[in-house]
């Protein structure tokens, strides 16, 4: 009964303090609601799940949970059921329990939990829920002033999936770095077999990672690369990647794709409003969970045809008339996927907005291993901002971009009105944030 009270207590205090940040206009109160919460109750969110009746989904990785728990997130919705999901994209503890706090009622029941989750919390996450199923985007280096070297990263994902032997992972196969990451868990695959680019592009250069043979540790061999070590690997000692249960073939367009799905002897065909085929694979991975979870074709047509962006994951925007495509970047490989989907648009602005708070990582060598190489034939003006403007354009001096179409302007909203400005009535203005610099102009534009 103390317990329960505590919980009550701690569930009203958190959904008024949602109100009140939000009529303050201060943020979106994603996290701040949900840490009043565990300070009251440590065991809130334990609580919180208990009234969900059909799945708890989870998603982590390094690139694309968002946008991944986003499209199954609406998917599912689509279908009639009942979710709660950190929209927000706040995947820690914190921003959990503040989605739990805002969405549930005492007495309404949920169906679903789909919640994101940061990788190096994902061992704290399962503490206080039994996931059903967990989603494995992809691997890559992020963050190390915060993560360390990649071999962390997977070993705290890999301790997170032991704690529950029930889980169902969904693995990305194209992904080398993922394979035994849930080795006494049932498992299955999505992957790409085949991709043709509908508008001129270069080929990937974004940096992989040293992937050798888990088995003889040789360097894999691929057949296909995608990008970075994303494709098709095996190994001359028998070790190779695995089948996929649900196999894609790809169209990219310059803002949408068209994925045929591949399901032993089911063949399923849909359109996704998102450019680049780092948005293929997220698509990819949520209906694969959506399949499996036996929701049908046309729910997830129609869920795909009216699926929005989170704020800044490849979200197409109207400002004063101009067309405003805001993409986060905050690692190499994905930093270097969202350049070289630059080349679709023949006709844009471009402004760099580069910040080193904490959430964005202290440490911005990262720019360094970043292909923005792929921009030295542009030719229209790019503006870089940020607390570290100056960075930006140090790098892309030395990638061989024309110094004169470069202007540095620090202050993010003196820098998103000048590029706002110059951008004309039939050019996109193309906005690459860091995660708080996209915070930052949330605020603006709002």
């Amino acid at each position: 009964m103390k317990n329960r009270l505590k919980y009550i207590i701690a569930l009203i205090l958190s959904k008024c303090t949602i109100k009140a940040i939000r009529a303050i206009g201060k943020s979106k109160a994603t996290s701040a609601p949900g840490m009043l919460a565990m300070k009251i109750y440590p065991d809130f969110i334990k609580d919180a799940v208990k009234n969900n009746k059909e799945k708890i989904i989870t998603v982590t990785g390094t690139n694309g949970k968002t946008t991944t728990t986003g499209i199954l997130a609406h998917i599912i919705k689509t279908a009639g059921k009942n979710i709660v999901h950190n929209t927000e994209g706040a995947n820690m503890l914190s921003g959990i329990a503040t989605a739990l706090a805002n969405q549930i009622t005492l007495n309404k029941k949920s169906d679903y939990l789909i919640f994101e989750s940061d990788e190096a919390y994902l061992q704290k996450l399962y503490d206080f829920i039994s996931s059903d199923y967990l989603i494995i985007t992809n691997l890559f280096r992020d963050q190390l002033d915060r993560y360390g070297e990649l071999d962390i990263t997977y070993k705290k994902i890999k301790e997170a999936i032991e704690k529950n032997k029930e889980l169902k992972v969904l693995i990305n196969a194209d992904d080398p770095t993922l394979e035994n990451i849930a080795s006494c868990n049932e498992k299955f695959y999505y992957g790409i077999n085949n991709i043709e680019y509908k508008y001129s592009t270069n080929n990937s250069l974004a940096p992989s990672e040293n992937t050798v043979c888990p088995n003889c540790g040789k360097p894999l061999i691929y057949d296909k690369r995608f990008f970075a070590h994303i494709g098709h690997y095996y190994c001359d000692c028998g070790y190779n990647r695995k089948k996929p249960d649900y196999d894609a073939s790809v169209e990219i367009f310059e803002t949408y794709s068209i994925l045929k799905i591949y399901n032993h002897s089911k063949e399923y065909e849909f359109k996704i409003n998102l450019p680049g085929l780092y948005n293929v694979y997220n698509a990819l991975g949520s209906i694969s969970m959506a399949l499996e979870n036996g929701i049908d074709q046309e729910t997830i047509k129609n869920a795909l045809l009216t699926y929005t962006s989170v704020f800044g994951r490849a979200e197409m925007r109207q400002i004063n008339g101009k067309k405003m495509l805001i993409q986060l970047i905050k690692n190499p490989v994905g930093a270097s996927e969202v350049i070289r989907n630059i080349q679709g648009f023949e006709k844009s602005k471009l402004l760099i907005i580069l910040n080193d708070d904490y959430a964005d990582g202290r440490d911005v060598s990262w720019i360094w291993d970043a292909n923005f190489e792929f921009l030295q034939k542009y030719k229209q003006s790019i503006i870089v901002s940020g607390t570290r403007a100056n960075d930006a354009a140090l790098r892309l001096k030395y990638a061989g971009v024309d110094t004169n179409i470069i202007t540095v302007e620090k202050n993010i909203q003196k820098a998103l009105n000048k590029a706002i400005e110059i951008t004309n009535a039939d050019e996109t203005l193309l906005v690459l944030p860091t995660y708080t610099a996209l915070l930052n102009m949330q605020k603006i534009l709002k």
